[in-house]
């Protein structure tokens, strides 16, 4: 039987996707700054890894994503390459658009920035991964002022940013702050207790004999609806405005009738529109200002201005939400989630991670970064973030080409990797050394490399309750132990793992260009993984005796 047919967007390499390892973060105390609880993170590492590092944690609690991913216009960035044929630009975007949408709170929504040359091959590809349902908005970004006199055809002069809702039927978005230009338009010639009020015409095109009638104006002119037009309210309901001040005849009292439109009694905000004009939301000059504070000898190719990023998080998200942006850039979307009480993560392989968003934060987090929409936003600083990279690949190649484990993971780092490959949460219990992880209540994961014999089996088994389960996974283990209890699997390392995922690949990135490194920088030795691990005091009261480590057991 045939496959049916269906309408998509079909290029080289599409059916060959990634199946991505999923790596456990490690925190670089030295690098992370401020309030460490505050849950702001900064990854540095390949953005699809650390993508789906962040999977089995925030899936369904990122309320707005907003990235800014290399236009692929050919143009060579200092900071990126992103002169990528079509196909592969689109493999290499796809998983990345598969897994953010995962990571989507149902009422959450994706921003993405993009020019002409892939926006409508994105769009397509967006509607297969979200639904062309879900489809908000394009918005019309103008990033520059002057025209570029030697554009060989048009001098292009906007970008678009792409909106999609995880669920359209179920988000919307908040109203844009009212400005002091529409305030000015409400004045208030009468002195009406009620305030400033602007008129609004009392005729409507569509036509009602019930609504066509004379009105008699105060001066005593008689006034009929223009033309083939009729009036908006009812003969009743126009006595009922005009016994309540709502009606205005102009201050000589002989103008056609206007209804009374109160600023106290509008819509506090407005609705946004889909054409972001530079002076509302600035441009590429302004954004490239914004950096010099920071980084005045190396100032950012494309960075993209606050006060965008600030329109993009008023619309999309509240105070205390999740902001997620995996190309971090310069670190606005960060910079700017911060100023307005959002929590935030972003991802970034480049240099610049260091050269870039560090110094920035730091100096958001200091209070000293008054550009932007700090003075808007009346930021005086505070907060802080955690500093984390990707773990290296669980697994590599010996040279005989047999899969070992990588010996730079400690047992904290191998038992968490491993509850994350088996989809357990890893939360290490104070008391019952088995207890490393769980994926439910009564479902726990227990890692060793040690060899597990029956004895030690047994007497697992008998501090276990009835109603529980446990995943053993070790490097080996007595066969009698293979099915002797019906809750507890006993599974080798790395024999379980193989064939999964790619091991050893630390790549994905869209050509991002590694930048220089210091070649007499001390190597940074991690003291374990951090992130995304509840930190619980350890107990003393325990014997060694009484608690085996992850590597040794009371059967070594």
């Amino acid at each position: 039987m045939s496959k049916p047919q269906k309408l998509e967007l079909t290029w080289i390499g599409k059916d060959e996707q990634p199946r991505l390892e999923p790596r456990i973060l490690i925190e670089d105390p030295e690098r992370s700054y401020g309030d460490k609880n505050s849950g702001n993170m900064l990854i540095h590492g390949d953005n699809l890894l650390a993508l789906k590092a962040l999977e089995q944690e925030f899936a369904g609690q990122i309320k707005c994503a907003c990235i800014d991913p290399p236009y692929n216009t050919g143009n060579a960035f200092e900071h990126y390459d992103d002169g990528l044929e079509h196909s592969i630009w689109l493999s290499l975007m796809k998983p990345r658009i598969e897994i953010l949408h995962k990571l989507l709170k149902d009422d959450g929504t994706l921003w993405i920035f993009i020019d002409d040359d892939e926006s409508h091959y994105l769009k397509v590809l967006c509607d297969e991964v979200f639904g062309r349902k879900n489809f908000v908005a394009n918005v019309i970004w103008e990033k520059k002022y002057s025209p570029q006199n030697d554009a060989k055809w048009l001098s292009d002069s906007h970008d678009h940013i792409l909106v999609y809702a995880k669920n359209k039927e179920i988000w919307r978005p908040n109203l844009l702050p009212r400005t002091e230009a529409m305030d000015a338009r409400y004045k208030n010639p009468d002195n009406d207790p009620r305030g400033p009020w602007k008129s609004s015409g009392l005729d409507v095109k569509t036509y009602s004999a019930i609504y066509d009638y004379p009105i008699t104006t105060p001066s005593g002119r008689i006034v009929n609806p223009p033309g083939s037009s009729c009036w908006r309210l009812s003969k009743q309901r126009f006595e009922e405005y005009l016994k309540d001040n709502r009606i205005w005849f102009g201050t000589n009292g002989n103008s056609v009738p206007a209804i009374k439109r109160f600023l106290s009694e509008v819509q506090q905000g407005s609705v946004s529109k889909t054409i972001w004009v530079r002076e509302e939301v600035g441009d590429n000059q302004e954004a490239k200002k914004e950096t010099l504070s920071f980084n005045s000898d190396d100032v950012f190719t494309t960075p993209k201005p606050e006060r965008i990023i600030q329109r993009i998080l008023t619309l999309a998200t509240n105070p205390g939400d999740w902001v997620l942006d995996s190309f971090g850039g310069s670190g606005t979307t960060g910079a700017v989630a911060h100023k307005m009480g959002r929590k935030w993560i972003m991802v970034e392989l480049g240099e610049h991670c260091h050269t870039h968003i560090i110094p920035r934060i730091k100096k958001g987090v200091d209070g000293t970064d008054q550009g932007g929409i700090s003075k808007a936003v009346n930021w005086q600083g505070g907060g802080g973030f955690k500093y984390y990279y990707l773990a290296p690949s669980l697994l590599k190649e010996d040279k005989y080409g047999h899969w070992i484990i990588d010996e730079r993971y400690n047992p904290d780092m191998l038992a968490a990797a491993m509850a994350k490959h088996e989809g357990f949460k890893y939360s290490p219990d104070e008391t019952v050394y088995w207890k490393q992880g769980q994926s439910t209540e009564k479902d726990f994961i227990f890692t060793t490399t040690n060899f597990i014999t029956l004895e030690s089996l047994d007497r697992i088994h008998e501090e276990m309750q009835m109603d529980e389960s446990l995943l053993i996974c070790c490097k080996s283990f007595s066969k009698a132990c293979k099915d002797r209890y019906p809750n507890i699997t006993v599974k080798k390392i790395p024999n379980m793992l193989l064939g999964r995922c790619e091991f050893g690949k630390e790549d994905y990135s869209l050509n991002i260009v590694s930048m220089p490194v210091n070649p007499d920088e001390p190597e940074f030795i991690p003291n374990g993984p951090t992130a995304l691990v509840k930190e619980k005091k350890k107990s003393k009261k325990k014997t060694e005796h009484e608690v085996p480590g992850l590597f040794n057991t009371e059967d070594e």
